[in-house]
């Protein structure tokens, strides 16, 4: 079982910064997916900025989303944080 995201931020380039339950932070690269289906949509990046925590994962308002064990599988480490603090 993949760590939860608590929080994300969209970057530039079609990128996320996850923060994770465990304390990781991890850049995940959506661009491989924008070109699939109804992921067309985030390459707006008005829209793409809209991104929220959503089960564990993240989601955009019409429902596009990414679970958290691809998040956290295909993703790369780029920080660890406190989370107690």
């Amino acid at each position: 079982m993949s760590p939860k995201v608590v929080k994300v931020e969209a970057l530039e380039n079609s990128q996320l910064r996850l923060f994770f339950d465990n304390g990781e932070t991890r850049i995940f690269d959506v661009s491989p997916y924008l070109d699939k289906g109804f992921f067309k949509e985030l390459k707006n990046s008005h829209y793409f900025k809209q991104v929220k925590p959503f089960f564990g994962g993240v989601q955009w308002p019409h429902e596009q989303d990414f679970g958290p064990d691809t998040l956290f599988l295909e993703s790369i480490l780029a920080s660890v944080w406190d989370v107690a603090g």
